[in-house]
């Protein structure tokens, strides 16, 4: 019994680390090309093609925990905390820096820390 839950948790982690790169990889494919070599990341065909081999690797060997499908994850876990930020800041989409205000700025005007 412990067996089959364990294979069963193990199915709902391949299936999320599969949603988790296809996500990786259209949010790679909306971004210009320009805006790697703005924010001085890897071209976008790199990415293409590394998040579309983590991406095959995940479906096709998701439910084993092989060494192949950890490198996509560390590929991917790379391209969502490193180039898809540095993206959104060049290409001055959401999350990057706010427009007119510093970063000390809180919800209802500037923080000065108490004085």
């Amino acid at each position: 019994m412990l067996v089959q839950a364990f294979g069963s948790v193990m199915y709902w982690v391949s299936i999320a680390l599969l949603v988790f790169t296809v996500v990786a990889f259209i949010d790679a494919a909306v971004h210009r090309e320009d805006a790697y070599r703005a924010a001085d990341k890897q071209t976008k065909p790199f990415w293409l093609i590394i998040l579309g081999i983590s991406a095959a690797l995940n479906f096709f060997m998701g439910g084993v925990m092989a060494f192949l499908p950890i490198l996509g994850l560390i590929a991917t876990i790379v391209y969502t905390v490193d180039v898809r930020p540095a993206l959104k800041r060049v290409s001055g989409r959401r999350g990057g820096p706010r427009r007119g205000g510093s970063s000390s700025d809180g919800p209802y005007g500037p923080y000065n820390g108490g004085r």
